[in-house]
């Protein structure tokens, strides 16, 4: 994936989102009879622009990074005696907490359409969450789980999948107190509860990766040493290595699986290794010195190359369909549980439970935006009801400058009976701007430190 593509479609991702979050403002402004001036995707200078016959100026701008509806109002200027009734500024508390909440809904109601539309056509599917390896000493060993073990649950919420095990395991980044699972054994329908207490489990670490920090490895049926996507510059490509080589032998150490050169790369960091691979049935000898990747706890090495496709069996597969109705009525339940799941980050975040680090900004999104378009629509898609659910999440928030910052003033009116003073607002947008700001610039570092 080059750089033009996962700016392609991050702009993609962003355009649709932008788009339907104004759009809401729009319609239901308009609804409640408030004169639009502008509808702009993006900021800065207009680029072209087109009116409809209601007087509003349609406009893409130079900055495509976000977009706004600017709506007839005193505050803003002066507003002809005739038009006075249409004026944002005029409408009834009720109306203005309406207009300002659409553009959140509208990203909701998009993600219940997206994951609808995917639950609909394919259902879901995943891969059987059976422990490969439990590392000694680790949360999971001291939760005596053992390999061959399917992870039924956790904290007693139904886990069919490794995807639903990351995400129950997600929500208790950085907690105290006791973890539960619930398991069976192969071919057995007996179940069994283990028990184990957290503290401060993963609290402070960057991108923390749950399955690591609990101590397990799913099992992995033993993937053939078939080279596949070799990424460019990597010491693979630097070495000669080629998509579709079999490695056979490392060092004079035959390799029979993905895992086994996998484990025998990970500890050699800038050390040379004398690889034998087999392409186009004759024997080849290189070189390749694995780059050294600083991990948490001590470096590894990494070469820069991926496997071959490889079937899974079925039955390590499970797969849901969904009828219209239960679609709809599972497409509504994910957006409210990943609602729930940003606001509680948000809510770590705050107290400390999980660090600042794990804050991405533009160029993850763009990342993730091209590496989930490479894997198809469907991927895409899932990314894109996920962002839109986070970006009306993130708008609902108290912090003026934000939809929800406008909300509190008006809740506050409807509390009091008047409007919040012009001051205490001017106020607070100036301390929201830099707030927002600050967690932008901070966003922005994080990404540039994981380049």
């Amino acid at each position: 994936m080059n750089i033009l593509q996962m700016v392609f479609w991050f702009f993609v991702a962003i355009l649709v989102l932008v788009t339907v979050h104004e759009f809401g403002h729009f319609y239901v402004a308009r609804r409640c009879g408030v004169k639009v001036l502008r509808f702009s995707i993006g900021f800065g200078k207009v680029l072209t622009s087109w009116r409809d016959k209601q007087g509003t100026e349609f406009a893409l701008s130079a900055i495509p990074l976000g977009g706004y509806v600017k709506m007839l109002d005193e505050r803003e200027g002066t507003v002809a005696e005739d038009e006075l009734d249409r004026a944002f500024n005029r409408k009834s508390v009720g109306k203005r907490i309406a207009v300002v909440l659409a553009g959140p809904l509208a990203n909701l109601i998009l993600a219940v359409l997206i994951f609808w539309l995917l639950f609909a056509v394919s259902g879901e599917r995943g891969l059987a969450p059976i422990i490969g390896k439990v590392e000694p000493g680790s949360v999971a060993a001291a939760a005596n789980l053992e390999p061959r073990q399917e992870i039924l649950a956790v904290d007693g919420v139904s886990t069919p999948s490794w995807q639903a095990v990351q995400k129950q395991l997600l929500r208790r980044l950085g907690e105290s107190g006791p973890l539960t699972f619930t398991v069976s054994y192969p071919n057995s329908s007996l179940r069994y509860q283990s028990e184990v207490e957290l503290d401060g489990w993963l609290r402070g670490v960057g991108d923390p990766d749950p399955l690591q920090g609990l101590g397990v490895r799913p099992y992995i049926p033993e993937l053939p040493p078939i080279a596949g996507e070799v990424v460019a510059g990597s010491p693979a490509e630097r070495a000669g290595l080629q998509s579709g080589d079999v490695i056979v032998e490392a060092d004079g150490q035959p390799i029979s699986s993905a895992q086994q050169w996998i484990d025998y790369v990970k500890p050699r960091p800038g050390t040379s290794i004398n690889l034998v691979v087999e392409r186009g049935g004759e024997r080849r000898e290189l070189a390749i010195t694995p780059e050294r990747i600083l991990g948490e706890d001590e470096p590894f090495g990494r070469v820069g190359m991926g496997f071959a496709a490889y079937e899974w069996p079925e039955e390590l597969i499970r797969q849901w369909s969904y009828s219209p109705v239960s679609g709809f009525v599972a497409a509504v339940d994910r957006t409210w549980e990943t609602s729930a799941f940003v606001l509680l980050s948000v809510k770590k975040l705050i107290f400390g439970e999980i660090s600042t680090k794990n804050l991405s900004g533009a160029i993850t999104i763009a990342k993730v935006a091209g590496s989930e378009a490479e894997n198809g629509w469907r991927s895409f898609l899932r990314f894109l009801a996920a962002l839109s659910v986070m970006l009306g999440v993130f708008n609902l928030l108290p912090i003026p400058v934000l939809d929800g910052g406008h909300l509190m003033y008006y809740l506050a009116e409807l509390v009091k009976g008047k409007p919040v003073s012009e001051k205490v607002q001017v106020v607070g947008y100036q301390l929201g701007l830099m707030m927002v700001v600050g967690l932008t610039v901070l966003a922005l570092y994080n990404d540039i430190m994981r380049l």
